[in-house]
């Protein structure tokens, strides 16, 4: 037996440490009581940070005095379901649970699995979760899960294809080829943010889409590589024993399936045809009043997830019905309960976690920690290039804590991008640094929103994952993205290779 090495030693470390944590529910329950506490405690003291977002002087609001308690009280319910990630994971699955329990999901990855290579399985699987960003949190609902479903078909450990795919979703979050309602998002921050140097200056939507895309290829590599070369060997050791009733079977397709297959299939196609011709003329009421598809304006963008759940649903009924797996108009019904079921557990980290965040928002204690940081950054008036490496961490310190992208930027934006502007940096470069720094550290924090729902995906083959288990997965890939990504972005700007469109490293643009 090969005599585990020192990262491995560290690994496990962290495993068996993390694994002592409280459910991650209760993480959040603690997190709601210290974040009461610490408000009350902060809530008499004058801080001199200015909160970019109104000019003001940051005060930290007392969540424990009798006006934010009874607030909060009356609140809780709508605060519990208006939690966004809730309705897009309870949706989303509900279409996923008929397409799955009648056997369209199994049948056509029988069907991919013949036409992929083992050898190119990681990297195609990667490449899949970096797009999935263009559909918003599709990639948490549909490639994470799937990803461990192919993995374990291909007789592989499957909790490194949720790894894998956990990378290429969340740590490449900025990674891609394709535009998406991010971009435009962050680019309206950062507009705002040069305006206060510059009030004339335009930023492109897509100033950053030459590097996201080259970044792309980073993220295969970098994942290929730590999955198959150092997850997945450590994996090895660890057995798969989930419920044989909840992991997928996957056997010869019969003539019956594969006569169901092909109906189904045409029918998702048919329904994607519908959606192109539907998107196709420019006064389409699925884009945005500008005619835009990928803004966050456009119908289409806010309705990705009902569209999941129709492309799911239709072609699951249509197999399941020409397959003999349904029976009855009862069985899609009963297929979409038995996918709740398993959600249950899901569902109840996510009140917890709703009310954790709503708290940790109206009390200032995020805009604090953020805003204080940058300004620690800004007085330490470093080179430019360290000054970069150093937005890229403390980013991604701050989303240890704040996980909206678009709030850290809210935040950070205002501070960073005319600071920058004065040292001849432009907006362009500061975005970049950014968008890498947010997205290094999303694999790695229990408070990110998704996290506890990868726990529950990999609780469906090995029954002990806890947290421990997920971070001394993800923390390699957290660490190499962090510094690979920023040494690319270093190396990006050394040859002077353009961002994006319309783009500049210096201001003013030459």
């Amino acid at each position: 037996m090969t005599k585990p090495n020192w990262t491995s030693r560290a690994l496990d470390w962290i495993e068996r440490v993390g694994n002592k944590l409280p459910d991650p529910a209760m993480i959040f329950l603690i997190s709601l009581f210290i974040v009461w506490a610490l408000s009350a405690l902060l809530a008499d003291v004058s801080f001199s940070a200015i909160d970019p977002r109104t000019g003001e002087a940051v005060v930290v609001n007392n969540m424990l005095s009798g006006a934010n308690l009874a607030d909060f009280l009356s609140r809780m319910v709508t605060i519990f379901t208006s939690f966004a990630p809730l309705g897009v994971v309870l949706v989303a699955m509900l279409g996923v649970g008929v397409a799955e329990h009648s056997g369209f999901i199994n049948a056509g990855l029988k069907r991919m699995l013949d036409a992929t290579p083992k050898s190119l399985l990681t990297p195609s699987i990667i490449l899949v979760a970096i797009v999935s960003h263009t559909a918003t949190d599709a990639g948490y609902v549909l490639v994470i899960p799937l990803a461990g479903v192919i993995f374990y078909a291909m007789g592989r450990h499957p909790l490194a294809g949720i790894a894998a795919a956990f990378a290429g979703v969340s740590g490449g979050f900025s990674a891609n080829f394709i535009p998406s309602g991010i971009d435009p998002l962050l680019q309206s921050f950062t507009q705002s943010a040069a305006q206060i140097i510059d009030p004339a200056i335009q930023i492109n939507p897509l100033n950053n889409w030459f590097f996201t895309s080259a970044s792309s290829i980073l993220i295969i590599l970098l994942g290929w590589y730590l999955t198959d070369k150092v997850i997945e060997p450590r994996l090895n050791n660890t057995p798969v024993d989930g419920d044989p009733a909840e992991i997928p079977k996957f056997e010869e397709l019969g003539d019956k399936e594969r006569k169901a297959l092909r109906i189904a299939s045409l029918v998702m196609l048919a329904g994607i045809g519908l959606l192109v011709a539907a998107l196709w003329p420019e006064d389409s009421p699925l884009r945005s009043p500008q005619g835009e598809i990928t803004s966050f304006s456009a119908p289409v963008m806010r309705s990705i997830v009902p569209l999941i759940f129709l492309l799911f649903v239709l072609p699951g009924v249509v197999f399941g019905f020409v397959a003999g797996t349904f029976k009855t108009s009862k069985d899609p019904v009963n297929a979409m309960s038995k996918s709740m079921g398993s959600m249950s557990y899901y569902v109840v980290m996510a009140f917890f976690c709703s009310l954790f965040i709503d708290a940790f928002a109206k009390s200032n204690l995020g805009a604090l920690l953020a805003i204080e940081g940058a300004e620690v950054l800004r007085s330490l008036a470093l080179p430019s290039m360290v000054t970069i490496v150093g937005l890229v961490f403390l980013t991604a310190f701050v989303n240890l804590f704040v996980g909206s992208a678009s709030a850290k930027w809210a935040l950070l934006g205002p501070i960073f991008v005319p600071m920058l502007m004065q040292l001849n940096i432009s907006p362009d470069l500061t975005q970049a640094a950014y968008r890498l720094g947010d997205s290094g550290s999303n694999i790695i924090t229990p408070l990110m929103p998704y996290f506890p729902l990868v726990v529950v995906y990999c609780q469906r083959y090995v029954k002990g994952t806890g947290i421990g288990t997920l971070l001394a997965m993800m923390l390699p890939f957290s660490i190499c993205i962090l510094v690979a990504w920023t040494a690319f972005l270093l190396l990006y700007w050394a040859a002077g290779i353009p961002l994006g469109l319309q783009s500049s490293y210096v201001y003013p643009a030459p």
